[in-house]
């Protein structure tokens, strides 16, 4: 593309922001609009780099876990944010904005993958194990279908977990307030905003992250920001805070790289056995990720610092022009298939994009 040309595009979407919401009610707009986020992507020249962890989230808000393997489900990585502690009256969910002790609520995985293991900090003694892949007569037996359950602006079905499972007992009693425990019910929470199917170009759902599948992130970014808190006296935070799915090691000299995605690959070096093909699944980068202050509280004690690193973040990160007050931290992806991530695998930038630009909607 002609450089004069490629710049009066960016342009355009830097000083019309009119154009994204009534894009999506509009099906020639919406044409119109994929037509030039196509012409905004470029084949891209940053260098590979690797998976250095995986983290799943099962209980939205909650203390999550490291693992080294997961499946990659259309909805996100297996059991990642599957359930949600919602009001026991209203149905409406609870975030750690809200309820910075939410992170004390422990989760983990049994040996054989069967049991979803639940405890809090005051009690880690007493453990409750639930399904993690819960059948239909399981859920039939022990919970209630409610299509009430309320996350941000949504109103979408959940499996609420009857009280002879005990799970709502423990964490009504840690929390001090009357909740339960929700499964993300059978009806497709369809992706919105930035994951619009006009702009996606597909119908994909999820289950109860706030936007969209799957989140990932980079360890230079977060060393870079370190550096930051640290030369100003701070202390050196964890990625964790941050709650990706997806850690990569990214480049230390260049930071911050991932704000330019747009299509990425996770693959597999071929087997030694000679099979030629890799195993390999792609992502659509469909927008940055902004933050709120819930990286400012420990996720072991959940204490909430005061300014950081939110002021940190909010001195150069506010780099997204549809989220002018807030600092961006990772990048959220939809996955075009199905597959299997694992720590050490590839991962590739296929396409970058110069016209980010966060469209609200949860």
């Amino acid at each position: 593309m002609p450089p004069l040309l490629y710049a009066l595009l960016l342009l355009l979407l830097a000083i019309a922001p009119w154009l994204l919401l009534p894009s999506l009610r509009n099906s020639q707009a919406a044409s119109n609009l994929l037509r030039l986020l196509h012409l905004t992507k470029q084949s891209s020249t940053q260098k590979p780099s690797e998976i250095i962890a995986l983290r799943v989230y099962p209980i939205k808000s909650c203390r999550g876990f490291e693992i080294t393997h997961s499946k990659l489900c259309m909805t996100g990585l297996d059991l990642d944010r599957r359930w949600m502690i919602v009001d026991a009256e209203t149905h409406t969910f609870l975030t750690i904005r809200q309820i910075s002790d939410m992170t004390r609520i422990l989760t983990g995985i049994s040996e054989d993958g069967e049991s979803l293991l639940l405890s809090t900090a005051e009690a880690k003694d007493k453990q409750l194990a639930i399904p993690a892949h819960p059948t239909e007569d399981w859920l039939a037996q022990n919970t209630t279908l409610v299509s009430d359950v309320k996350i941000w602006d949504t109103v979408t079905d959940g499996y609420v977990y009857n009280a002879s499972v005990g799970v709502n007992q423990l964490f009504s009693a840690f929390l001090k307030r009357d909740v339960v425990l929700v499964y993300k019910g059978p009806t497709p929470r369809i992706l919105k905003g930035n994951g619009d199917p006009k702009l996606l170009g597909r119908v994909q759902s999820t289950n109860f992250p706030d936007v969209h599948p799957v989140l990932i992130a980079s360890q230079a970014s977060i060393d870079e920001l370190n550096s930051r808190l640290m030369w100003d006296g701070n202390e050196a935070i964890t990625i964790e805070r941050f709650r990706p799915n997806i850690i990569i090691r990214g480049d230390k000299e260049t930071p911050w790289s991932e704000d330019w995605w747009k299509t990425v690959k996770i693959s597999a070096p071929a087997s030694a056995s000679g099979q030629k093909m890799e195993a390999s699944v792609t992502f659509d980068i469909v927008a940055r990720c902004g933050r709120c202050q819930v990286p400012n509280v420990d996720p072991v004690t959940a204490d909430k610092h005061r300014t950081q690193p939110w002021d940190t973040l909010m001195k150069y990160r506010r780099v997204d022009e549809g989220l002018k007050y807030k600092p961006c931290f990772g990048m959220l992806g939809a996955p075009r298939a199905e597959g299997e991530v694992k720590v050490g695998m590839k991962f590739e930038v296929l396409e970058e994009t110069m016209a980010h630009r966060y469209i609200k909607g949860f």
